[in-house]
């Protein structure tokens, strides 16, 4: 959808307009002029005062979904989870979280917050349309049909499917009685799926017998359920490949090997004929035996007529200083291993059975495994742009998918911690 203009931040929550937005407000606008037209006109209403009522109607009825957002917002901070922004597009308005709620009651709670906002809401507004229709009788049907629609805005977005907050209420009550997670989004994905294929049907007979504008408005609402409804089956068919996936399954080798006593003038020459982009690890060896890695710096620090003299052995590393991993580990780990928190690394060293290293692992390599799982073919320049930068291609938020399985309980946690000692043993 695209993250829009940032308008001003409540309690740290940057709150956006999307372009979009404007569009219904324009709609919504109108609608409500000819609707208090058809009433007021008669009473001598001047078309000038029922404009700008209708405007500050619509205006309302958005902060109205603004507050229902925040409702959203501020369960999520209670539970720990930070809040990105705040939206306000074409179908409403949507709250953007770091990261699903680790616990189903807490997910309970923020879910259910945004309906029971809009239902106070209503229950205010609609509680207190005598007192404003005494003040005026157009402010009175201002406030009715603003408590009206807060409270359509409760009672549908508690209709139990995905994305709409009763879906994720459902999602919850299920994680809750099963303990997955995962079966609760299905259920609440498959009656999503449902409601959605029944706002498009339901649209389109009322089209073509009506022409009305909302059924129009019942088809788009039932287009967007249906793409989110394909969003999170595409989203659990991630999580399982990421589980299913091991990290042999990935591995490339961007390794070399040198021996211990090669001079540095050969560290040379094998970076000179090396192409463009993250060079290869040189691992180093002796006797059979892994020794080290090293790396450019010695050939940064010394004259160029050192070279010759200088011995590789004696400017390496030790190889458990490279980033680890066993290949026999699910890939999400080696995911979460990459984008570790405050030690993120390009690459990890692949070790085998016997802690002896048998290939490297980069981002592009993951991506690349999961989308064939997946049935989608990258094309080369896509995934070699992608290892020159050293990220996932097209954008693939691998490590937020893996953090939320771990959040949720879908796999073990703490079972990310997979940095390992390689063994000197025999090649």
């Amino acid at each position: 959808m695209g993250e829009g203009w940032q308008l001003l931040t409540i309690r740290g929550i940057p709150l956006r307009i999307h372009p979009s937005w404007f569009v219904i407000l324009g709609l919504a606008t109108l609608a409500f002029q000819q609707q208090f037209a058809a009433e007021f006109a008669a009473r001598g209403s001047a078309a000038p005062l029922l404009w700008l009522v209708a405007l500050a109607t619509a205006l309302l009825l958005f902060v109205s979904v603004l507050l229902h957002e925040l409702g959203h917002s501020v369960a999520a901070l209670s539970q720990g989870v930070k809040v990105r922004s705040i939206t306000l597009f074409l179908l409403g308005g949507v709250a953007s979280v770091e990261r699903e709620c680790s616990r189903a009651s807490g997910a309970l709670l923020v879910a259910a917050a945004g309906p029971a906002v809009s239902l106070a809401l209503a229950g205010l507004l609609i509680g207190s349309r005598h007192g404003a229709a005494h003040l005026s009788p157009l402010l009175g049907a201002m406030v009715t049909e603003l408590g009206t629609l807060n409270l359509v805005l409760a009672l549908f977005n508690l209709l139990p499917g995905l994305p709409l907050d009763g879906g994720l209420i459902l999602k919850a009550l299920v994680w809750q009685w099963t303990g997955s997670q995962r079966k609760g989004t299905q259920v609440a994905t498959a009656t999503g799926r449902f409601l959605s294929l029944l706002a498009v049907g339901l649209g389109t007979v009322l089209l073509l017998r009506s022409g009305s504008v909302g059924s129009l408005w019942l088809i788009l609402l039932g287009w967007f359920g249906l793409g989110s409804a394909r969003n999170q089956t595409q989203m659990l068919a991630l999580q399982q490949a990421l589980k299913d996936l091991t990290v042999r399954d990935a591995a490339r080798r961007r390794f070399r090997v040198l021996e211990a006593g090669a001079s540095l003038r050969d560290l040379s020459r094998i970076r000179i004929g090396e192409a463009k982009g993250p060079a290869d690890w040189l691992l180093v060896c002796e006797g059979g035996r892994w020794r080290g890695v090293i790396d450019d710096a010695a050939l940064s620090a010394l004259p160029v007529q050192c070279w010759d003299q200088e011995r590789v052995e004696d400017h390496m590393r030790p190889l458990d200083s490279l980033p680890s991993i066993r290949e026999d580990a699910p890939l999400w780990q080696a995911v979460l291993q990459l984008d570790r928190e405050g030690d993120p690394a390009s690459r990890l060293l692949v070790l085998g059975p016997a802690g002896l290293p048998s290939g490297t692992l980069e981002r592009p390599e993951i991506a690349e495994v999961v989308l064939a799982r997946l049935g989608v073919k990258l094309p080369p320049p896509l995934l070699e742009a992608a290892r020159r930068q050293g990220s996932y291609p097209l954008g693939m938020a691998l490590a937020q998918v893996a953090r939320a399985m771990v959040a949720s309980g879908d796999v073990a946690s703490g079972a990310d911690d997979t940095r390992l000692a390689p063994a000197a043993g025999q090649r």
